[in-house]
């Protein structure tokens, strides 16, 4: 019996990550497109996602919320993608994973915000300072072409994107590891699929909107 995966999502967000994540799994899914001030803040989504953001899927029933928990929810899920290593060579895989979805996510949305904590607050936040989160994360990926491992993985859907994100929207400078890594892991047809259909989606939705 085939499962029943459904995919909820605005072409103009985090939803990417994800929709990447389901074309590197290749399994079918449908996706219900939400908008901003519309269907995303309806009854029907909230009784998905109390916290009525975006993405988030079902499948099977089952309600996955958070783009690095979908993902590697996906990556156990379907496991003939080859998505997730083997159990004992995970651990930079959930390091790495998580890393870019707490403090880098955190440090990200700040600095964009135009706040930083005060030296004497640091402390209490899981990231300490931007750039104290940005140098370890050119760590982690400098020299490697994948971060988990000698092949891809989900966690390279979620750290490729972060990094491209925020070298997209100017909030990181491109430095050469970073920019190497990005270009590595996202040399993908998945990749490749997923812009496109996001893409033509976006496209789609700024034609048929009022005004």
């Amino acid at each position: 019996m085939m499962s029943e995966l459904t995919f909820y999502t605005n072409p103009q967000s985090r939803g990417q990550i994800v929709r990447w994540m389901l074309e590197e799994v290749g399994q079918p899914y449908e996706t219900e497109i939400l908008t901003y001030g519309g269907t995303l803040q309806g009854d029907a989504y909230k009784a998905i996602n109390p916290m009525q953001k975006i993405p988030a899927i079902v499948h099977d029933g089952k309600v996955v919320t958070e783009v690095a928990a979908i993902c590697l929810y996906l990556a156990d899920a379907f496991p003939d993608a080859g998505l997730a290593p083997a159990m004992g060579d995970r651990a930079d895989y959930y390091r790495w994973t998580m890393f870019a979805a707490g403090p880098i996510e955190a440090a990200f949305t700040n600095k964009s915000a135009g706040w930083e904590p005060e030296a004497g607050k640091q402390a209490m936040f899981g990231y300490g300072t931007f750039d104290r989160a940005v140098d370890t994360l050119e760590i982690a990926v400098t020299g490697k072409r994948f971060i988990a491992g000698d092949r891809f993985s989900a966690a390279d859907v979620v750290v490729g994107s972060q990094i491209g994100f925020m070298m997209m929207f100017g909030l990181l400078e491109p430095r050469p590891a970073f920019a190497a890594y990005v270009a590595s892991v996202t040399d993908r047809d998945a990749y490749r699929r997923g812009k496109q259909i996001d893409e033509e989606a976006a496209a789609a939705m700024q034609a048929t909107s009022p005004g």
